[in-house]
């Protein structure tokens, strides 16, 4: 019996963008922490982008350290210092991250970039967000590339039919922009190169042909 491990949380890093809203029983004094666009089509929340150094630029505040901080923690970090600065006493704060997607190619039903609406998920329902896998993907070496804070590119191997290196693995829980790359089985490989190597022989069975056949017009 395998024990499955807590779940992943998505966490903040440079490049994401999040909604932040204020809440308080004075609406005026919420709306001076709230980012947002007056328009013909109404009020329209801007998305506050985290820099490069882990910071968002909260209005009064100045900038907050958000990198590596869960949705729930980026909402306590904001509530506590406007309460703390004397700002919002009774302030409420919501957090939403409106961009986190991940990639699922190779040998998949439906290859594609799909947006994670959930805050939780592992790599089994990012899978399934894309139909699964086909009956010619190879369940035991699952690869998942992850951009790590450096800009690095790190690549973690899973083996989707064995629980105990499925659970233990950093890739089960996947993260904002996380690839997976679903490679064919041998057969399925076996079956592109001998399809390749039927379409270079007609090819140059075709060319021979149409090289005999200048000669003999040319030598009638």
């Amino acid at each position: 019996t395998y024990t499955v491990p807590a779940e992943g949380t998505l966490k903040a890093r440079p490049g994401d963008k999040f909604n932040i809203i204020v809440n308080s029983k004075d609406p005026a004094l919420a709306k001076l922490f709230n980012l947002s666009n007056e328009g013909s089509t109404g009020s329209q929340i801007l998305n506050y982008t985290v820099d490069q150094q882990g910071n968002i630029d909260y209005p009064i505040i100045g900038n907050i350290h958000v990198a590596g901080l869960t949705r729930a923690g980026i909402a306590k970090e904001i509530k506590d210092l406007l309460v703390s600065r004397d700002l919002v006493r009774d302030a409420t704060v919501t957090v939403e991250l409106t961009n986190p997607t991940i990639s699922v190619l190779g040998e998949v039903a439906s290859p594609g970039n799909y947006k994670v609406e959930q805050e939780h998920i592992n790599i089994l329902q990012g899978l399934a967000l894309a139909g699964d896998l086909t009956i010619s993907g190879e369940r035991e070496n699952v690869a998942v590339i992850r951009e790590a804070p450096d800009g690095t590119q790190q690549v973690y191997r899973v083996d989707l039919t064995n629980a105990q290196s499925l659970y233990a693995s950093p890739a089960y829980y996947l993260q904002q922009n996380d690839v997976i790359y679903v490679k064919p089985n041998k057969y399925r490989a076996q079956a592109g190169e001998i399809s390749q190597n039927r379409s270079f022989y007609i090819s140059l069975i075709s060319t021979a042909v149409s090289v005999a056949t200048l000669i003999v017009t040319l030598t009638r």
